[in-house]
């Protein structure tokens, strides 16, 4: 599908702070566009989250002051992960939901997401209606009809019940010690609790935000200091989030990485034990083929989406499916949840290990990942590399030698002028890189 949406990206709109469209005009005009839209189920609320950024306070003060001129309210949550605004937005019955964050990103990065009244992203043409009303200018109703603000004082406490309440009431975590890496992000306050109160011994880690920290070699997205801490402190395991909780990479006792790929296949294997997995399973093209060799010698169905957890979502909606994920460590359980969920996908693993006996890293046993190497290519002009005649035949060439026992994925970065060449192969991975960096080379002749 073609996306013309001048703001809306995959995820929301994102973008540099101070910087359009991330300036606190656009985020006042934007919050009453929205206001016009969105208004249709007669609550006239929205509840509104956001991260641990510092311009967190200035976007949320602009949201509300627009979404007030369209005369609707603001339910105020303050910091909290990405699917506690999914959640609350459910329960509250509320229009829609609010999340004011940049994920994964630096500090001075941020971004607006919504998220509908069922607690799913919302869909294209919502997003198109609101560009629409964008273009219109801005106007107030009637002091009588303007919107009011108010805080969610118990958001923190609703959203760590619904949490635990995912993890089998059978079972708990009493006999394990976790490390927990919050990325100083929105899960600062929240993951701990969860884990401490289904009985496991939890140490803390990067959960001080001061507002410039988040995700600052630490979190989901660096588990280098998560890694070393479950050495040192002889722990069972660690759990890594991103700025906004959405995304979840572990690491076993013996400090080994464990992705998004890694984690799907334990909690769809554990569904087909236990008798609970309803079709297959939805990765994307970057997902490893260990995963699915591992998810074909368990019977388990498996077809690949386009990159983002919302192309996942959409085609697990298109086969009737419950399960996907992103090796990023978004995974989606629709058995659970709405949207992807890094706690809630956490615990299942936890599940996972409690009711087997298993350790994380004998878990992992049956899932073989393959060498998989990502480079990226900077290329100048408005031609596409990928379309030349050299790029093809090297292309050619790499998949004809590693034939059934590897593949290669070429991209174009929707966002940058960057190629994303993909090898991955069942060989040494200096092969694998190797084979990467010759198409590599081959694009920057070209680029």
């Amino acid at each position: 599908m073609t996306n013309h949406r001048k703001y809306f990206g995959t995820d929301g709109i994102r973008g540099k702070v101070g910087e359009a469209p991330i300036t606190p005009e656009f985020v006042l005009k934007l919050g009453w566009a929205a206001g016009q839209v969105l208004a249709c189920h007669g609550s006239r609320k929205i509840i509104v989250g956001k991260d641990t950024r510092i311009s967190g306070y200035m976007l949320e003060s602009a949201l509300e002051a627009g979404l007030a001129a369209a005369g609707l309210s603001t339910l105020l949550t303050g910091p909290m992960p990405t699917p506690a605004i999914a959640y609350l937005t459910r329960t509250f019955r509320a229009e829609a939901g609010i999340v004011i964050s940049a994920s994964h990103n630096p500090f001075d990065d941020n971004g607006i997401k919504f998220f509908s009244i069922d607690g799913t992203k919302l869909p294209d043409e919502i997003e198109e209606a609101i560009e629409v009303e964008m273009q219109k200018p801005l106007t107030c109703v009637k002091s009588a009809e303007l919107g009011k603000a108010s805080r969610i004082v118990d958001a923190a406490r609703r959203y760590i019940e619904f949490c635990k309440a995912t993890f089998p009431n059978a079972l708990n975590l009493n006999n394990l010690k976790i490390v927990v890496d919050c990325a100083h992000g929105a899960t600062y306050h929240i993951a701990p609790i969860v884990l401490e109160e289904l009985g496991a011994t939890v140490i803390t880690i990067n959960a001080e935000p001061d507002g410039m920290n988040i995700n600052e070699e630490c979190g989901a997205t660096n588990t280098r200091l998560l890694q070393q801490h479950v050495i040192n402190q002889k722990a069972d395991l660690g759990l890594a989030f991103d700025g906004d909780g959405d995304r979840l990479i572990m690491v076993d006792n013996k400090g080994n990485r464990i992705d998004g790929d890694q984690i799907l296949f334990i909690v769809a294997r554990e569904k087909l034990r236990q008798r609970q997995l309803e079709g297959g399973v939805v990765g994307t093209l970057m997902s490893n083929m260990g995963l699915e060799r591992g998810l074909k010698q368990l019977g388990i169905p498996f077809i690949r989406s386009q990159v983002g957890d919302r192309h996942v979502l959409e085609k697990m909606n298109e086969n009737g499916w419950r399960m996907g994920a992103e090796n990023s460590g978004h995974v989606i359980l629709l058995d659970h949840t709405t949207t992807g969920d890094g706690i809630v996908a956490g615990l299942q693993v936890l599940a996972a290990m409690v009711r087997n006996k298993m350790s994380l890293h004998d878990l992992c046993r049956d899932i073989k990942l393959l060498p998989q190497i990502l480079v990226n290519v900077h290329f100048s002009g408005h031609h596409n590399p990928l379309e030349s005649a050299a790029v093809t035949e090297v292309t050619k060439q790499i998949e004809a030698d590693l034939a059934a026992q590897g593949r290669v994925l070429l991209r174009k970065s929707g966002t940058e002028p960057l190629i994303r060449v993909m090898v991955e192969a069942d060989r040494d991975e200096k092969q694998v890189r190797l084979l990467a960096n010759r198409i590599a080379e081959v694009i920057k002749t070209v680029g």
